[in-house]
């Protein structure tokens, strides 16, 4: 690799985009670090990180995929770490969705997921929450091998000058490469929109 001018490409110094409220109530582990899901809109995983520019400091992303398809099926972008950029993001999920009651939202104990404002919403819609352990990130595996695979195919590759240049090429990549092109080997090698297309006609969209 070093002669032919190549490096390998490696994540960010963690930085922690979610602090713990030690007053808060927490959601059991619904999960058990079993990231599957046999239907669509059974279980969500969620889980916030940010994005460096270079002019106008971090824009912040929320994300929720769906353990069936890997699917994002809700996100959200802001340059603040407050409750709204999180609950945003479900109401993307829920207005995508449609979800019946039920559906599993599994996070970390960051003190946006433990919040009176996100837990409301989530009873609303009958969505039940679940939360890991304090700081083990294989408790939420589904969503650190996500924003890994942002980093490596996307932000280690380029720099952004402004917040709006980084919306503008998260959006791109989530929603027209990641979403709709990208393959994955435990999706047979489709994208998640191929797999959810291809089983859609075979596994009814429930809870």
């Amino acid at each position: 690799m070093r002669g032919a001018g190549l490096v390998g490409c490696h994540r960010r110094r963690p930085f922690h985009t979610t602090q713990r409220d030690p007053q808060a109530k927490l959601a059991p582990d619904l999960v058990q670090r079993t990231f599957a899901a046999p239907v669509l809109n059974a279980l969500w995983i969620a889980a916030s990180t940010y994005v460096p520019t270079q002019y106008e400091g971090f824009l912040y992303l929320a994300v929720i995929l769906d353990a069936f398809s890997r699917r994002v099926v809700g996100w959200s972008m802001a340059d603040h770490l407050r409750t709204e950029l999180v609950v945003a993001a479900l109401e993307m999920a829920v207005w995508n969705r449609r979800p019946g009651e039920g559906v599993i939202h599994h996070s970390d104990h960051g003190c946006q997921y433990t919040s009176l404002l996100f837990g409301q919403r989530c009873h609303a819609v009958g969505i039940r929450c679940s939360m890991g352990s304090v700081g083990d990130c294989y408790d939420n595996a589904m969503a650190e091998s996500f924003f890994a695979t942002l980093e490596c195919e996307l932000l280690a590759r380029q720099s952004f000058p402004t917040q709006n240049a980084a919306r503008t090429a998260l959006f791109e990549y989530i929603e027209v490469f990641y979403n709709r092109q990208r393959r994955h080997s435990a999706l047979g090698y489709l994208s998640p929109d191929a797999y959810e297309r291809r089983c859609v006609t075979q596994t009814p969209i429930v809870a």
